[in-house]
Protein backbone atom coordinates (compact mmCIF):
# COMPACT_ATOMS: atom_id res chain seq x y z
CA UNK A 1 0.00 0.00 0.00
CA UNK A 2 2.88 2.37 0.80
CA UNK A 3 4.28 2.00 -2.73
CA UNK A 4 0.88 2.81 -4.27
CA UNK A 5 0.52 5.95 -2.15
CA UNK A 6 4.04 6.97 -3.13
CA UNK A 7 3.24 6.56 -6.83
CA UNK A 8 0.07 8.61 -6.48
CA UNK A 9 2.05 11.37 -4.78
CA UNK A 10 4.69 11.26 -7.51
CA UNK A 11 1.96 11.45 -10.16
CA UNK A 12 0.41 14.52 -8.53
CA UNK A 13 3.83 16.22 -8.22
CA UNK A 14 4.57 15.46 -11.89
CA UNK A 15 1.14 16.78 -12.88
CA UNK A 16 1.65 19.99 -10.93
CA UNK A 17 5.07 20.61 -12.50
CA UNK A 18 3.67 19.75 -15.93
CA UNK A 19 0.88 22.27 -15.36
CA UNK A 20 3.52 24.91 -14.62
CA UNK A 21 5.27 24.04 -17.90
CA UNK A 22 2.00 24.22 -19.87
CA UNK A 23 0.75 27.52 -18.43
CA UNK A 24 4.06 29.38 -18.62
CA UNK A 25 4.71 27.91 -22.07
CA UNK A 26 1.35 29.13 -23.42
CA UNK A 27 2.03 32.62 -22.06
CA UNK A 28 5.58 33.02 -23.35
CA UNK A 29 5.33 31.09 -26.63
CA UNK A 30 1.80 31.98 -27.73
CA UNK A 31 0.23 34.92 -25.86
CA UNK A 32 3.18 37.33 -25.86
CA UNK A 33 4.10 36.84 -29.55
CA UNK A 34 0.44 37.21 -30.58
CA UNK A 35 0.26 40.58 -28.82
CA UNK A 36 3.64 42.05 -29.81
CA UNK A 37 5.11 40.51 -32.94
CA UNK A 38 3.92 41.35 -36.45
CA UNK A 39 5.62 39.29 -39.11
CA UNK A 40 7.36 41.29 -41.86
CA UNK A 41 6.59 44.60 -40.14
CA UNK A 42 9.65 45.79 -38.15
CA UNK A 43 8.18 49.21 -37.40
CA UNK A 44 4.97 47.94 -35.79
CA UNK A 45 6.81 45.18 -33.91
CA UNK A 46 9.33 47.68 -32.56
CA UNK A 47 6.55 50.04 -31.44
CA UNK A 48 4.60 47.20 -29.82
CA UNK A 49 7.61 46.11 -27.77
CA UNK A 50 8.46 49.70 -26.84
CA UNK A 51 4.93 50.47 -25.68
CA UNK A 52 4.42 47.08 -23.96
CA UNK A 53 7.92 46.48 -22.64
CA UNK A 54 6.60 45.09 -19.35
CA UNK A 55 4.70 42.37 -21.22
CA UNK A 56 7.83 41.53 -23.21
CA UNK A 57 9.85 41.30 -19.98
CA UNK A 58 7.21 39.08 -18.40
CA UNK A 59 7.48 36.87 -21.48
CA UNK A 60 11.20 36.44 -20.85
CA UNK A 61 10.70 35.63 -17.17
CA UNK A 62 7.90 33.13 -17.77
CA UNK A 63 9.98 31.47 -20.50
CA UNK A 64 12.85 30.97 -18.08
CA UNK A 65 10.38 29.75 -15.47
CA UNK A 66 8.86 27.32 -18.00
CA UNK A 67 12.18 25.65 -18.73
CA UNK A 68 13.11 25.64 -15.05
CA UNK A 69 9.96 23.61 -14.44
CA UNK A 70 10.89 21.47 -17.43
CA UNK A 71 14.27 20.79 -15.84
CA UNK A 72 12.55 18.93 -12.99
CA UNK A 73 9.61 17.37 -14.85
CA UNK A 74 11.46 14.45 -16.54
CA UNK A 75 13.27 13.67 -13.28
CA UNK A 76 9.97 13.17 -11.46
CA UNK A 77 8.52 11.23 -14.40
CA UNK A 78 11.63 9.03 -14.36
CA UNK A 79 10.91 7.97 -10.78
CA UNK A 80 7.31 7.27 -11.68
CA UNK A 81 7.90 5.37 -14.94
CA UNK A 82 11.27 3.71 -14.38
CA UNK A 83 9.65 0.38 -13.38
CA UNK A 84 8.03 0.19 -16.85
CA UNK A 85 11.34 0.25 -18.76
CA UNK A 86 14.44 1.79 -17.21
CA UNK A 87 16.35 2.38 -20.46
CA UNK A 88 13.41 4.21 -22.08
CA UNK A 89 13.03 6.24 -18.90
CA UNK A 90 16.71 7.26 -19.04
CA UNK A 91 16.40 8.15 -22.73
CA UNK A 92 13.36 10.30 -21.92
CA UNK A 93 15.33 12.25 -19.31
CA UNK A 94 18.37 12.79 -21.56
CA UNK A 95 16.33 14.01 -24.54
CA UNK A 96 14.21 16.33 -22.39
CA UNK A 97 17.11 17.89 -20.52
CA UNK A 98 19.05 18.63 -23.72
CA UNK A 99 16.50 21.30 -24.63
CA UNK A 100 16.99 23.30 -21.41
CA UNK A 101 20.49 24.79 -21.95
CA UNK A 102 19.67 25.50 -25.62
CA UNK A 103 16.63 27.51 -24.53
CA UNK A 104 18.54 29.47 -21.88
CA UNK A 105 21.21 30.41 -24.42
CA UNK A 106 18.55 31.34 -26.96
CA UNK A 107 16.93 33.82 -24.55
CA UNK A 108 20.01 36.01 -25.05
CA UNK A 109 18.36 37.13 -28.29
CA UNK A 110 15.43 38.53 -26.31
CA UNK A 111 17.75 40.39 -23.95
CA UNK A 112 19.46 41.89 -27.00
CA UNK A 113 16.06 43.09 -28.21
CA UNK A 114 15.57 44.82 -24.85
CA UNK A 115 18.97 46.51 -25.20
CA UNK A 116 18.05 47.78 -28.67
CA UNK A 117 14.64 49.05 -27.57
CA UNK A 118 16.15 50.86 -24.57
CA UNK A 119 19.02 52.41 -26.54
CA UNK A 120 17.59 55.90 -26.01
CA UNK A 121 21.04 57.55 -26.10
CA UNK A 122 21.87 55.72 -29.34
CA UNK A 123 25.00 54.13 -27.89
CA UNK A 124 24.98 51.66 -30.79
CA UNK A 125 25.06 54.45 -33.37
CA UNK A 126 22.12 53.04 -35.33
CA UNK A 127 19.38 54.86 -37.19
CA UNK A 128 15.72 54.23 -36.30
CA UNK A 129 15.34 51.88 -39.26
CA UNK A 130 18.48 49.99 -38.29
CA UNK A 131 17.21 49.60 -34.72
CA UNK A 132 13.99 48.12 -36.04
CA UNK A 133 15.83 45.81 -38.42
CA UNK A 134 18.13 44.58 -35.64
CA UNK A 135 15.14 43.91 -33.39
CA UNK A 136 13.53 41.79 -36.11
CA UNK A 137 16.81 40.00 -36.78
CA UNK A 138 17.16 38.93 -33.14
CA UNK A 139 13.50 37.96 -32.90
CA UNK A 140 14.02 35.78 -35.99
CA UNK A 141 17.14 34.30 -34.40
CA UNK A 142 15.12 33.57 -31.26
CA UNK A 143 12.45 31.88 -33.38
CA UNK A 144 15.10 29.78 -35.14
CA UNK A 145 16.59 28.84 -31.79
CA UNK A 146 13.17 27.70 -30.60
CA UNK A 147 12.93 25.40 -33.61
CA UNK A 148 16.11 23.69 -32.44
CA UNK A 149 14.69 23.49 -28.91
CA UNK A 150 11.56 21.88 -30.34
CA UNK A 151 13.58 19.05 -31.86
CA UNK A 152 14.16 17.79 -28.34
CA UNK A 153 10.69 18.89 -27.22
CA UNK A 154 9.51 16.35 -29.77
CA UNK A 155 12.08 13.60 -29.31
CA UNK A 156 11.48 13.18 -25.58
CA UNK A 157 7.77 12.57 -26.23
CA UNK A 158 8.43 9.24 -27.95
CA UNK A 159 9.98 7.43 -24.95
CA UNK A 160 7.48 9.19 -22.67
CA UNK A 161 4.61 8.03 -24.85
CA UNK A 162 5.98 4.49 -24.95
CA UNK A 163 6.28 4.41 -21.17
CA UNK A 164 2.75 5.77 -20.73
CA UNK A 165 1.40 3.23 -23.23
CA UNK A 166 3.13 0.30 -21.54
CA UNK A 167 2.63 1.44 -17.95
CA UNK A 168 -0.82 0.00 -17.35
CA UNK A 169 -1.47 2.83 -14.88
CA UNK A 170 -2.13 5.61 -17.42
CA UNK A 171 -4.51 5.64 -20.43
CA UNK A 172 -2.97 4.08 -23.52
CA UNK A 173 -4.48 6.70 -25.84
CA UNK A 174 -2.36 9.37 -24.15
CA UNK A 175 0.74 7.33 -24.93
CA UNK A 176 -0.30 7.10 -28.60
CA UNK A 177 -0.88 10.86 -28.80
CA UNK A 178 2.51 11.59 -27.21
CA UNK A 179 4.34 9.32 -29.66
CA UNK A 180 2.48 10.91 -32.60
CA UNK A 181 3.37 14.29 -31.13
CA UNK A 182 7.07 13.43 -31.41
CA UNK A 183 6.72 13.04 -35.18
CA UNK A 184 4.61 16.20 -35.37
CA UNK A 185 7.40 18.30 -33.87
CA UNK A 186 9.97 16.75 -36.21
CA UNK A 187 7.79 17.21 -39.32
CA UNK A 188 7.26 20.88 -38.45
CA UNK A 189 11.00 21.38 -37.92
CA UNK A 190 11.82 19.84 -41.30
CA UNK A 191 9.02 21.82 -42.94
CA UNK A 192 10.18 25.17 -41.54
CA UNK A 193 13.79 24.36 -42.50
CA UNK A 194 13.17 23.20 -46.07
CA UNK A 195 10.20 25.38 -47.08
CA UNK A 196 10.61 29.14 -46.75
CA UNK A 197 6.88 29.89 -46.47
CA UNK A 198 5.94 26.74 -44.54
CA UNK A 199 4.07 28.73 -41.87
CA UNK A 200 1.76 30.15 -44.56
CA UNK A 201 0.64 26.67 -45.63
CA UNK A 202 -1.37 26.45 -42.41
CA UNK A 203 -0.80 22.79 -41.55
CA UNK A 204 1.74 23.19 -38.74
CA UNK A 205 -0.93 23.76 -36.08
CA UNK A 206 -2.78 20.60 -37.14
CA UNK A 207 0.40 18.54 -37.16
CA UNK A 208 1.25 19.71 -33.64
CA UNK A 209 -2.26 18.94 -32.33
CA UNK A 210 -1.51 15.37 -31.08
CA UNK A 211 1.41 16.70 -29.01
CA UNK A 212 -0.73 19.47 -27.50
CA UNK A 213 -3.62 17.14 -26.65
CA UNK A 214 -1.27 14.42 -25.40
CA UNK A 215 0.77 16.70 -23.16
CA UNK A 216 -2.15 18.65 -21.70
CA UNK A 217 -4.12 15.43 -21.28
CA UNK A 218 -1.23 13.71 -19.50
CA UNK A 219 -0.70 16.76 -17.31
CA UNK A 220 -4.35 16.88 -16.22
CA UNK A 221 -4.62 13.11 -15.78
CA UNK A 222 -1.57 13.02 -13.50
CA UNK A 223 -2.78 16.04 -11.55
CA UNK A 224 -6.43 15.03 -11.15
CA UNK A 225 -6.59 11.25 -11.50
CA UNK A 226 -3.08 10.25 -10.47
CA UNK A 227 -2.14 6.70 -11.45
CA UNK A 228 -4.09 3.50 -11.09
CA UNK A 229 -2.79 0.90 -8.68
CA UNK A 230 -1.68 -2.21 -10.52
CA UNK A 231 -3.42 -5.37 -9.40
CA UNK A 232 -1.02 -8.06 -8.11
CA UNK A 233 -0.55 -10.90 -10.55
Amino acid sequence: MAAAVSNKKLARIAGLIYLGVVLTGIFTLMYVPSKLFVSDNPSVTYQNISSSETLFRFGIVTGLLCYTFFLFLPLVLYKLLKPVHENYAKLMVVLALMSVPIFFLNVQNEFTVLSLVNDTKNLFGLSAEQHQSQVMLHLDQYKNGMRIVHIFSGLWLFPLGYLVFQSGVLPKFLGVLLMLGCFGYLINFVGHTLISDYSKIGISSYISLPASIGEIGTCLWLLIMGVKEKKPT
